[in-house]
């Protein structure tokens, strides 16, 4: 659940409300109808791995990545209608546990068989975050296709990966590479962490997601419900550590297969290629109208990062 940041509110998770909830919950007909329109497609006659991958990339075009509840107050609950509702009804984004929970009601609904994951994320020293750091999706079709679907990582694959696949995968946002996960090494002992795969590997091992050779996420493969992730949630939405508390994010991929990217009054265009260019916005009634027009999003005023240590 990345970006720079995932999405959240400096509210609760609501843990209460659904531990056990799962993909699909709460996804009636009218609710897929105005999701596909949202994104812009139409409904695919088959749950097959090339409908997946449209619905995929026009995810990441269309919604974006956000954490601006973590700074608007705004509850953040893990359930798949609530899911649905934020980014139909309120035409807005989300983090991780936001946007693959909308995106995996929405699969689960048209017919695929979805798989929720834990993850945890790798920082610049190489170490992994939190338990249930990230949300990622295990998408199987009728047809017997298994992939690796993440719509709410910020930068990464803009087309699902093949799950079983161990060599290179190219896609428009990188080379990417599944791997059984290796142990961590601090100092001269090793530091295990999860379950390892290798020549005595355990059933369920992790996994390492890399990106152009640097790793990216552990995944675990263990299923879960959406309802374990409320910690994970909770925590980056509240902690002075996250990231996701200290800053501000708003970002989509472009259809040329660049990024624009909104933080306070800043904006970063990414090319495809990797070229950036910043600029400042100058006023509030700037802001909201790019928030409106380059994201879709409306809003009553311009958010401001809260102070993290009012969290807890």
């Amino acid at each position: 659940m990345r970006e720079s940041a995932h999405d959240d509110t400096d509210e609760e998770a609501n843990p209460s409300s659904d531990a056990g909830t799962r993909a699909g919950a709460g996804a009636d007909t009218p609710a897929v109808d105005a999701y596909l329109r949202r994104l812009g497609v139409e409904r695919p006659a088959r749950p097959t791995a090339d409908a997946l991958r449209e619905l995929h990339l026009r995810h990441l075009r269309t919604v974006p990545f956000e954490n601006l509840s973590v700074h608007l107050g705004e509850e953040i609950t893990l359930d798949g209608k609530r899911l649905m509702d934020k980014v139909v009804g309120g035409r807005r984004g989300g983090f991780c546990y936001e946007l693959n929970g909308a995106f995996g009601t929405l699969l689960t609904a048209l017919g695929y068989e979805v798989t929720l994951l834990a993850a945890r994320v790798y920082g610049d020293g190489g170490r992994p975050g939190i338990p249930y750091d990230h949300l990622a999706l295990r998408v199987r079709t009728p047809d017997g296709d298994d992939l690796l679907a993440d719509v709410g990582f910020g930068a990464h694959c803009l087309l699902p990966l093949a799950f079983g696949e161990r060599g290179d995968q190219e896609d428009p946002g990188g080379t990417f590479r599944i791997t059984g996960a290796a142990p961590d090494v601090v100092g001269a002992a090793p530091d295990v962490v999860g379950a390892l795969g290798g020549r005595d590997a355990v059933p369920l091992a992790d996994l390492d997601v890399l990106r152009d050779g640097k790793r990216v996420y552990r995944l675990e493969q263990r299923p879960r419900a959406l309802g374990d992730f409320v910690a994970g949630a909770w925590w980056h939405s509240t902690s002075p550590q996250s990231h996701f508390t200290r800053s501000l994010v708003c970002s989509r991929v472009t259809e040329d297969g660049g990024r624009i990217t909104l933080s306070g009054h800043r904006v970063t265009t990414t090319t495809a290629d990797g070229k950036r260019e910043e600029r400042e916005l100058g006023t509030d009634g700037e802001v909201l109208a790019y928030y409106r027009d380059r994201f879709g999003i409306r809003l009553a005023r311009v958010p401001t990062v809260r102070d993290p240590h009012r969290a807890g």
